[in-house]
């Protein structure tokens, strides 16, 4: 490994030297992600403008053995993004072309730096959209969700990120730049799944510079529902019912009374006042089918126990219903200085057991809990609210945070449904997988990888020596 100075010496010969970060002042706002907990300084920060620039850094860090971690946004709320001592960040924002759209065979070629929501709204004059949709979709970057695997609200119906990457051109650990993929879903199907091999890998096999992603063509008819209820229960049984009728809405979402309270005074929703809990049930497709499935999903509701429901009756209350679900995360900031969001995944069935024991736990720890989270697929998010300014009170949060993640594998369901595994759930791996299957994925990675240089000290419990398994 080579000294600071040579590195950045090195880097500003790729790339003009404004564009190489390096003064404290500069790299502060790189040390963390939305895990803001986590902190390090990294030794540089680079802003490539182009993929031939990122290509020539990451060889560069290759050459020098100098760990680099790819950043979009920085949303990632499990540490994915979080700098690596003496390494180097590559922040891809300004990879942000939109390269080619293709709107009758429903596909665009993009660069990583692309908002998620700027591909809908670029394809929108169509009649298409890109499904996947993130809470922080106006911000959040295509190859931050295809490195995490992203989902969003309307995973139920439409599938994860992988479910609509169709092709990568990816720069590689070592600097090789690779092409998987194609423009069509069945160029998908022949061969290994490196697709799906890729999305997901949080940044350990490389950098996906460039996506050919899927497009669908925008629903004819939405009808939004929400649904009121006086305890979290009731609405976690409401779920059920809403699945056992044979309905497949495209989103089910369910917020507390916490995360109520915080949307409430955000952004004005309008929610119906008293609820220990609402369900949002979102159906769409064609007109006639949205419309048989509505009266059927109005009785649904009116037998799960809600007592008040909306019904929305247009774009813009559709739109207020989504706001304040879209923005509860940041809204809780409302309600506490200081928060950890967790990402634990159960299964649908046993919503109600997991939800009463997170709220003994907070009762336990003394901590408040604002539950949010996509009901549909048992995808949790549970928001432990504390004061940083307290001693131990963070590390009380992250033991109770823990504690959920445990419930969750104990429930027979996974450590992270979307936010990834990163620095924050690392340790919980060997408690999920078997030994076993850790060692084929550290010798995954080292095929990739083998300097152990890309994204170095996530995802694994300990880090991988380059030689050998630890």
């Amino acid at each position: 490994m080579t000294d600071r100075k040579t590195l950045i010496s090195a880097l500003r010969e790729i790339i003009p030297p404004e564009r190489v970060l390096a003064d404290d002042v500069q790299l502060l706002a790189y040390e963390s992600d939305a895990l803001t907990a986590l902190r390090q300084r990294p030794w540089a920060v680079v802003l490539p403008e182009t993929q031939d620039e990122a290509v020539e850094i990451v060889r560069c860090c290759n050459r020098l053995g100098t760990p680099f971690v790819a950043r979009g946004s920085g949303t990632s709320l499990s540490g994915g993004a979080t700098p690596v001592a003496e390494g180097v960040v590559i922040a891809l924002n300004r990879l942000n072309r939109i390269l080619h759209i293709d709107p009758e065979q429903r596909y665009a070629v993009v660069e990583c730096g692309v908002a998620n929501l700027a591909i809908s709204q670029a394809v929108e004059r169509f009649g298409l959209y890109f499904a996947p949709d993130p809470s922080s979709q106006p911000i959040c970057t295509i190859g931050g969700n295809v490195a995490f695997n992203s989902g969003g609200a309307h995973c139920l119906k439409y599938g994860m990120t992988s479910n609509h990457i169709l092709g990568l051109k990816v720069v590689l650990a070592d600097g090789e730049v690779v092409e998987i993929g194609g423009e069509s879903v069945e160029g998908v199907g022949v061969g290994p799944d490196l697709i799906g091999l890729f999305v997901g890998c949080e940044g350990l096999f490389g950098i996906a510079l460039q996506m050919t992603v899927r497009l669908l063509p925008k629903p004819e008819r939405f009808r939004t529902v929400l649904a009121a209820y006086h305890d979290l229960a009731t609405a976690g049984q409401a779920v059920a019912q809403v699945v056992a009728s044979g309905l497949l809405p495209g989103a089910m979402e369910i917020m507390d009374r916490l995360a109520l309270k915080a949307a409430e005074a955000a952004v004005e929703t309008g929610y119906p006042q008293g609820a220990e809990a609402v369900l949002i049930v979102e159906l769409d497709g064609e007109a006639d089918q949205v419309e048989r499935e509505f009266m059927d999903l109005q009785k649904v509701i009116e037998a799960s126990g809600a007592y008040a429901v909306q019904v929305a009756q247009g774009p813009s209350d559709r739109a207020k219903i989504w706001k304040g679900r879209k923005g509860a995360f940041s809204s809780v900031g409302r309600l506490s200085p200081d928060y950890v969001v967790q990402d634990g995944v159960v299964p649908r069935g046993r919503l109600g057991e997991a939800l009463a024991v997170i709220g003994q736990l907070g009762k336990e720890y003394g901590l408040e809990v604002a539950n949010v989270f996509h009901a549909g697929d048992g995808n949790l998010h549970p928001l432990i609210l504390y004061d940083g300014a307290r001693p131990g009170e963070y590390e009380r949060a992250e033991e109770m945070a823990g504690k959920i993640i445990d419930l969750c594998i104990e429930l027979g369901g996974s450590i992270t449904g979307e936010h990834g595994v990163g620095i924050e759930k690392r340790e919980h791996m060997p408690v999920m997988f078997s030994q076993v299957d850790l060692d084929v994925m550290k010798d995954l990675h080292r095929a990739f990888d083998p300097a152990q240089i890309a994204n170095r000290g996530k995802m694994f419990p300990t880090p991988i020596a380059a030689g050998g398994r630890r």
